[in-house]
């Protein structure tokens, strides 16, 4: 079994208090945790992905436009990573098996070539881990599913913004695209 681990959003602008689209506290939590689950998976030889919003100022034909504050605009701090996660990607950001993807849509296979790049590593399962719990990650989840990858949540290491929200999703992995909750 060849793992791919995916760290989903976990940027300034999702996390941090003064961020534009933050889930705040619950986010904030999690900081720890989604660094040394990263750390793990790096020292265990699996690959790391990171797939971060990027969106363009003022865009009136995103969809999101119309629903969410403008957020992890592209020049801007608020695209960078969060915490002591950030850390670790300047840390290993040169490594063969850690990757920066820029996504544009919730999920990070949409517009991105992340399944070719799995595909081409032989990956066939995918832990994923940040925010939000039920958009970007639930649908990331989603797209793996529909692509065949087995799927593993780190409950510990994905957030919200309710709890409620939060455990929706945790349910909908596990009952609807038989993910493993760890």
């Amino acid at each position: 079994m060849t793992k791919a681990l995916i760290s989903i959003d976990y940027t300034v602008d999702f996390v941090a208090d003064k961020g534009k689209l933050t889930a705040g506290a619950p986010a904030q939590a999690i900081s720890q945790e989604i660094y040394n689950v990263t750390k793990q998976a790096f020292d265990q030889g699996d690959y790391i992905f990171f797939a971060i919003d990027l969106h363009k100022e003022d865009d009136p034909f995103h969809p999101e436009s119309r629903l969410f504050p403008p957020h992890n605009i592209k020049g801007t701090s608020g695209r960078h990573l969060y915490g002591p996660l950030a850390d670790f990607y300047r840390e290993h950001q040169d490594d063969t098996r850690v990757f920066w993807i820029d996504k544009s849509h919730y999920s990070a296979f949409s517009g991105t070539d992340l399944d070719i790049r799995l595909r081409e590593r032989r990956v066939d399962t995918v832990v994923l881990t940040g925010v939000l719990t039920d958009i970007c990650v639930l649908h990331t989840a989603i797209d793996a599913y529909n692509l065949g990858y087995r799927i593993e949540i780190v409950a510990s290491a994905v957030a919200s913004l309710t709890e409620e929200r939060h455990q929706f999703a945790l349910r909908h992995f596990e009952q609807v695209l038989g993910a493993t909750i760890r």
